[in-house]
């Protein structure tokens, strides 16, 4: 009898750790508590197996994020990047930025050219009642650069213009230009054409 009391504590502590202590009522409080007190019994109590109490798996729901496909990858012989934007400062750091990512990414740089900038004049007149030969004249800059990459697979591609167009500037637009490379059809693969020679054996 003395033995079953010293073990009901430790057996109400265990059950209120894995169930909670909403059906144990008051008398399973007053017993848990009662551990705190008693450390001695605690350190003789015999290890008891996990079997003998059931446990809820916990499986998570969210589905996985990759996804095995069995169709080739495209393979894109070029891809350009034309960058346009009204500061001159602004291009050179995103330039510099995108090939920066293009190297970690071990992708293949091809050409990197600065296009002639577009300048854009509106002549206004100063005053608007008098003084006519008085005018005014505004303009606005567009400067361009022009990234060339070759040799890249379709994922790689999505990958990094993703990440370069993410980190666009404000007041920078960006135009991409991919030329892919396809498989030749059969149809063209045999000549529509038949050899004279096959006509006249010898």
């Amino acid at each position: 009898m003395a033995t079953y009391m010293a073990l009901r504590p430790e057996f109400c502590s265990l059950a209120g750790i894995l169930a909670g202590f909403s059906h144990l009522g008051r008398r399973g409080l007053r017993a848990c508590r009662c551990q705190r007190k008693c450390p001695l019994i605690r350190s003789t109590i015999p290890s008891i197996s996990s079997s003998s109490f059931h446990m809820a798996a916990v499986f998570s729901s969210t589905p996985s994020s990759v996804t095995v496909t069995e169709e080739p990858d495209t393979l894109l012989q070029k891809v350009s990047l034309l960058v346009k934007g009204h500061d001159r400062a602004v291009l050179d750091s995103y330039e510099f930025f995108a090939t920066t990512a293009a190297k970690e990414l071990g992708i293949t740089l091809g050409k990197i050219s600065e296009p002639l900038r577009d300048i854009e004049r509106l002549t206004l007149l100063k005053s608007i009642h008098i003084f006519k030969k008085h005018r005014v004249q505004y303009e606005m800059r567009t400067y361009y650069r022009c990234i060339e990459l070759s040799h890249l697979t379709g994922c790689t591609a999505q990958v990094y213009l993703e990440y370069i167009q993410r980190n666009l500037p404000e007041g920078v637009a960006l135009e991409i230009t991919k030329t892919a490379m396809e498989k030749i059809p059969e149809h063209i693969l045999e000549p529509m054409w038949k050899d004279p020679s096959d006509d006249n054996p010898i």
